[in-house]
């Protein structure tokens, strides 16, 4: 049964794959689209106040330096809202924020929320007032995830351009991604959530009388809003701490299921925009299916171990699958679909307690943010992540023939091979050595509050790594609210959503100064099945080469231990 939700999800997805993909084409390149009488007029009235002249393209370091200026100014006034929330308006009452925003969290929120990450060292229920959810945190859930698609696009238009100096106008292209995408989307989402059960209100919390003569306090807010745009943008930041497990943030079967959709469909949906765009479409289905192909195995291995109860409840006698930490709502296969899909997707929700994974479930998901989360991955991020991999794999293909390796009839030369071993390198360089900190101080090691060994490092690297991949999961055996964390894990987030863009965007910028060359009998097909393969492989060595040893140390060895 299992698999034939996986099935029809899958099944989905790539359905929806290639009519979004020539949605996306046709907005990002600015041709007619269905909702053009409404948002044109909206369009030209935010460029007349921004001072944006839509038809001035952009070289790709001021496409750049737009884009980390906007990051950043996002940080900053997201920043200052957090730091004087105790001055807003409206709820929750004082007596239920319980946990103090210091200047040390207000930093790492403001980032992690500028970069899509969302990584969350803190409970929103205890922690944030209604408005700076709905307006700090909703708001740069959108601008982040418009942002992302714009360098996507521009990074296509790199390798989709001949003899060009700009990969076009950052200004318009976030507009357009806000207006003409995620705006539409989060709206249907929120009104499809709220029929579900999802409230959006601004009342104060209930206090319950449970059976037990006791009281339980009910968290209420503008809870809809937020959700859908977390899976959307790419960001999946909750609103409650228990994030997607929550019955108020993903009440039904059907909520989650739409979740996992929001999540994947438009990334999913980039390969076949960046095929169209380049004039060789094939070439962008042979992506999504080394994409797939890489999905199905992760899922296959997390759902092979989660079916088995862990060795401490199967000798109590229990039988059954691994439902520890899982909702007995959603089950053993939502659960598993919802990590895979989320591990792969630059989105950090979950309905599940991944420290209460499995350890070969831990590495897939461990593995699938290392990898560059090549998996469909973020709003356009994802794309140039598979792309950077393909383009190793061209080089390997040119060295067995003795050609100069070439790609859509790019040629890469000994710049372009330089910037992208510094994009494969930068994960490891700033993961591990980050990790080795944790683990060699004591103000890292005082965040395993409860694993050490195996469980504990592979807690301390999943940090980092889901940092690094602007995902935001986290294992909950680490207390990731500390000084240490907060100021540390902000360093990973920006390499990740920065370091990775400034490198995108400089290689797409030389490749569109080149020509197009014809394809001769040295040049190697980036539309066939042979290509796929060699792209799998490649997307296996470099992990292996980069993170067998940390994974060895981690997952591998407790689950040795089991």
């Amino acid at each position: 049964m299992r698999w034939v939700e996986y099935g029809i999800f899958l099944a989905i997805v790539v359905g929806l794959a290639h009519p979004v993909g020539i949605y996306l084409v046709r907005v990002f390149e600015r041709q007619r689209t269905f909702p053009d009488f409404l948002l044109r007029p909206v369009e030209s009235v935010i460029y007349r106040l921004m001072g944006v002249r839509p038809e001035q393209e952009m070289t790709a370091g001021v496409y750049f330096f737009s884009f980390a200026f906007f990051t950043g100014l996002g940080t900053l006034l997201l920043l200052v809202l957090l730091l004087c929330q105790q001055w807003l308006p409206g709820g929750p009452e004082d007596s239920h924020l319980t946990t103090a925003m210091s200047p040390g969290l207000a930093v790492n929120t403001a980032v992690s929320f500028s970069t899509t990450t969302t990584w969350q060292a803190y409970a929103g229920e205890s922690t944030l007032r209604y408005l700076t959810q709905l307006v700090g945190l909703v708001s740069q859930n959108f601008l982040g995830g418009a942002a992302g698609l714009a360098v996507g696009m521009a990074f296509i238009r790199g390798l989709a351009r001949e003899r060009v100096a700009t990969l076009g106008n950052f200004w318009v292209d976030l507009v357009r991604g806000t207006l003409w995408i995620l705006l539409p989307l989060s709206v249907l989402g929120c009104l499809a959530l709220v029929w579900q059960g999802v409230p959006v209100n601004f009342s104060p919390y209930i206090e319950a009388h449970t059976v037990q003569a006791g009281t339980q306090t009910i968290a209420l807010g503008p809870v809809a809003p937020l959700e859908i745009i977390k899976n959307l943008g790419t960001n999946g930041g909750g609103f409650f701490n228990a994030n997607g497990a929550h019955p108020y943030s993903n009440p039904t079967p059907f909520t989650s299921f739409l979740s996992l959709l929001a999540i994947a469909v438009v990334p999913a949906s980039f390969p076949i925009a960046f095929g169209r765009m380049v004039g060789q479409p094939r070439a962008g289905w042979v992506l999504l299916g080394v994409m797939l192909v890489l999905f199905v195995a992760g899922l296959a291995v997390c759902n092979k171990a989660e079916e088995v109860a862990p060795p401490n409840i199967a000798r109590q006698g229990v039988v059954g699958g691994n439902m520890e930490g899982k909702e007995t709502r959603f089950g053993i296969g939502d659960s598993v679909l919802t990590a895979v899909v989320t591990s792969n997707g630059a989105t950090g929700s979950s309905n599940a307690m991944h420290d209460s994974f499995q350890p070969l479930s831990v590495l897939v998901l461990l593995a699938n943010m290392l990898n560059g989360e090549v998996v469909f991955g973020g709003l356009g991020t994802g794309l140039y992540s598979i792309v950077m991999i393909a383009l190793v794999g061209v080089f390997i293909g040119g060295l067995m023939v003795g050609r100069t390796p070439q790609y859509l009839g790019k040629t890469l030369h000994a710049a372009e091979m330089k910037l992208i071993a510094l994009y494969l390198l930068l994960t490891p360089l700033v993961v591990l050595l980050l990790a080795a900190l944790a683990v060699a101080t004591d103000a890292g090691r005082a965040g395993l509050v409860t694993n050490s060994g195996p469980r504990g490092f592979t807690e301390v690297v999943f940090a980092y790594a889901s940092c690094m991949a602007n995902n935001g999961q986290t294992m909950a055996g680490l207390d990731a609210n500390r000084a240490f964390y907060n100021l540390t894990t902000p360093i990973a987030m920006l390499a990740g959503r920065i370091g990775f863009a400034g490198l995108a965007l400089t290689l797409a910028g030389r490749l569109a100064t080149q020509g197009r060359k014809a394809g001769g009998l040295g040049a190697l097909p980036c539309d066939t099945a042979t290509f796929g393969v060699l792209v799998l492989a490649t997307v296996l060595v470099i992990a292996a080469l980069s993170f067998l040893p940390a994974l060895a140390l981690g997952p591998s060895v407790e689950q040795f231990q089991r």
